[in-house]
């Protein structure tokens, strides 16, 4: 997401931290989000959990933004619906990644996405990006190849080359939403809205599709408190309330201040991966993970600059 550059005002050591902590929070809830989704969701069961993870979601931003919603245009109604189909790959992506990986690497490899996007916005713009930044992206790939190779240098699982896939899907999302013109000036929670509404269409077609698993009426009665409970949090922590948040706190400090903390995404993943969902990197793969996070937060510095 591209943020415009607004006066910003001082804040108090004590009010700053008041801000940077919901902030934080988000970033908690969504390194979480990949273990989370791990243990609510197979391989027959992904569409039918994402249907029922956003018909959640999605009612209560209607209302809340019925207003806004009416006055948007046709051309914005249609940028904001081809926005939701990037973003509904984006999460089937994601979605089918951690179910064939560790939470540890879902989380780690999608931080690419800090160093893609600016290397794809150069290749737009044809301005060559800073020997800094290319030195940052070659630390974050070989950190990755790392963390990839637990048991030695094998052939990266499926789950990783999804995860993958999922950073450049993210890359894609953010250069088409600050590129289109007819979307300029759009209130963010009307945005986000279509573009939900669109990638539960997207999911919603797919369990019309015979063979793409179980119905998510299957899912939800064969769910248990457990269940139930993963897919709340990540229904009204991990996308209601980090979307509020995010709204929030960027009127109260810096975008820069905000993007910094949300980075912090990967090594949340990486803690209740290790620490709740019991995996294991070994050396090799503990010494990808600093790489990568090293390379994502020396990229962002370099690419701000």
């Amino acid at each position: 997401m591209s943020f415009v550059a607004v006066p910003v005002p001082v804040l108090a050591p004590r009010r700053a931290w008041l801000t940077d902590l919901p902030v934080l929070l988000v970033a908690v809830v969504w390194g979480a989000s990949y273990l989370a989704a791990k243990g609510i969701t197979t391989t027959h069961t992904v569409v039918a959990v994402l249907v029922l993870r956003f018909a959640l979601v999605v009612p209560v931003l209607v209302v809340a933004g019925r207003r806004r919603l009416r006055a948007l245009t046709a051309a914005q109604w249609r940028g904001g619906g081809l926005l939701g189909l990037v973003l509904g790959a984006i999460f089937l992506l994601e979605t089918y990644g951690v179910v064939h990986t560790s939470a540890t690497n879902a989380g780690l490899i999608i931080s690419l996405t800090m160093i893609f996007t600016p290397l794809a916005e150069a290749a737009v713009t044809r301005q060559r990006p800073a020997r800094s930044f290319v030195a940052a992206a070659g630390v974050s790939v070989a950190g990755v190849v790392l963390l990839t190779q637990g048991g030695g240098f094998t052939t990266p699982s499926l789950g990783d080359l999804l995860m993958l896939l999922a950073a450049l899907a993210r890359t894609v999302n953010v250069l088409a939403t600050a590129r289109m013109k007819s979307l300029s000036g759009v209130d963010p929670l009307s945005l986000t809205t279509v573009q939900l509404g669109g990638a539960v269409a997207v999911f919603a077609a797919l369990v019309a599709v015979p063979g793409t698993g179980a119905t998510p009426w299957s899912v939800a009665v064969a769910f248990g408190p457990r269940e139930w409970a993963g897919l709340l949090f990540l229904s009204l922590f991990c996308t209601l309330f980090a979307f509020f948040v995010q709204t929030w706190a960027v009127r109260r400090t810096s975008p820069s201040r905000v993007s910094l903390l949300l980075g912090t995404e990967p090594l949340w993943a990486a803690a209740a991966g290790i620490a709740i969902g019991g995996e294991r990197l070994g050396a090799a793969g503990l010494l990808g993970a600093a790489l990568v996070l090293t390379g994502t937060m020396w990229g962002r510095r370099a690419a701000d600059r």
